[in-house]
């Protein structure tokens, strides 16, 4: 007899070295045809003016990936899913709503 019609109870593990976890400043996302990509980025600098070689000028913000996840494209939905869901819950609670404009230019990094 198949297992396939039983409901699934995943038993996740935390390890303890990875259960303070790690901060990020935002997350910049990628995909390939067969997995999208979630780099989590820390600032590792304050932002500072630059000029580029053909004298345009800038704001470079120094940042490293703290973390990056791989997941499938089909996760991508059920990942969309709970932050909308985790997202509202935290509206309700804190009486808070998101910012009116993007940290960072229109959600991306150097923009």
């Amino acid at each position: 007899m198949s297992d396939d019609h039983l409901p699934r109870r995943f038993q996740i593990d935390l390890p303890a070295d990875r259960a303070q976890g790690v901060f990020a400043d935002f997350a910049r996302v990628w995909h390939t045809p067969n997995v999208f990509v979630i780099d989590y980025v820390a600032l590792t600098q304050p932002p500072s003016t630059v000029e580029d070689a053909d004298g345009s000028r800038a704001v470079a913000v120094p940042g490293q990936v703290v973390s990056r996840i791989r997941i499938p494209p089909e996760q991508v939905f059920e990942l969309a899913k709970a932050l909308t869901q985790q997202l509202e819950a935290w509206e309700q609670e804190t009486g808070r709503k998101p910012p009116e404009r993007p940290l960072f230019g229109h959600g991306h990094p150097g923009e």
